[in-house]
């Protein structure tokens, strides 16, 4: 009988975050398994330097398992998953992203409800993690936070992401290019509203646990604003975008604007929520007209 274990690619894809990315590569080669299945790692770089190539091959030179090492410089987060897809092997695909921690048991846990519920493909938690303490106001508007969901609940397409997946290979091969590079963000949301209208199912792993390293670069308000100008300008890719989304960005933007110096009297907390949703609004306008209010491929400081 053939009692062959299946294989998992772990796949990340990077840009310009050697030391995140080393930490998460030494998370990764001290995974379990239960003798269940046999992991490797593939890398995509997304810088056309390839700064991470020795941060990959040299943790890959003392790493008891496979670790590979990818190059695509166009700079799009779409092209860089379909990249690591690629150069991945096995039965599975898990992707998680470069400021990410797993605890030691996520690929197992992941692994195990995949089996159990018999599904496609399995989500788990990405809590923050803040390396030193953030302003108040970061707490208290709860940004960084993410929904997490009772294990076995069905996942909706909108609260799919890929920083902490897994996903059987052939979910992966209906789609000839699976993340869409039109989309700048929000390209992994895209790809599991594809596959779930198909009538593939995912379900929540509260138990398969993944930290968010969050450094205080990104507590700038300038990180927030520009991201969810990016949300929204991305945002016109959504198949349901319409006349009834321009109308209520139209409505919303004077409608919050007027409201920031109120909502400045209840606290930063309240001022930054309020000036992130105005944004999002602001940005899908922009790209309405025409305008791009964030050009670069990735809002990282």
């Amino acid at each position: 009988m053939d009692h062959k274990v299946p294989h998992i690619s772990v796949c990340v894809c990077t840009y310009r975050r050697p030391l995140p990315l080393a930490r998460l590569l030494n998370a990764l080669c001290s995974q379990e398994t239960g003798g269940l299945f046999t992991h490797s790692i593939v890398v995509a770089d997304n810088d056309i330097l390839e700064s991470a190539r020795t941060v990959v091959e040299g943790i890959a030179a003392r790493s008891h398992f496979p670790i590979k090492y990818c190059s695509e410089p166009r700079q799009n987060i779409a092209l860089a998953r379909n990249k690591v897809l690629e150069n991945a092997t096995g039965e599975f695909a898990a992707f998680i992203d470069d400021d990410e921690e797993p605890v030691g048991s996520w690929l197992l846990k992941l692994f195990k409800a995949c089996i159990e519920y018999n599904v496609d493909g399995v989500l788990g938690p990405v809590l923050r993690h803040f390396e030193v303490e953030p302003p108040q106001w970061i707490i208290d508007g709860s940004f960084y936070e993410r929904p997490v969901f009772r294990t076995g609940s069905i996942v909706k397409w909108r609260d799919a992401r890929s920083g902490n997946v897994l996903v059987k290979r052939y979910v992966f091969e209906r789609e000839e290019k699976p993340f869409r590079p039109e989309f700048r963000g929000g390209e992994d949301r895209d790809f599991f509203r594809r596959v779930i209208d198909k009538g593939f199912v995912f379900i929540w792993c509260s138990e398969a646990v993944s930290y968010e390293i969050v450094p205080p670069m990104r507590w700038k308000r300038s990180i927030l604003i520009r991201r969810a100008l990016l949300r929204g300008a991305v945002s016109l890719f959504d198949p349901n975008f319409g006349a009834r989304e321009i109308a209520k960005s139209t409505i919303a933007v004077p409608i919050y604007t007027i409201a920031l110096p109120f909502a400045l009297l209840l606290g930063q907390h309240r001022f930054m929520d309020l000036l992130v949703r105005l944004c999002d609004h602001l940005g899908r306008l922009l790209a309405v007209l025409g305008l791009n209010p964030v050009s670069e491929p990735y809002v990282i400081e």
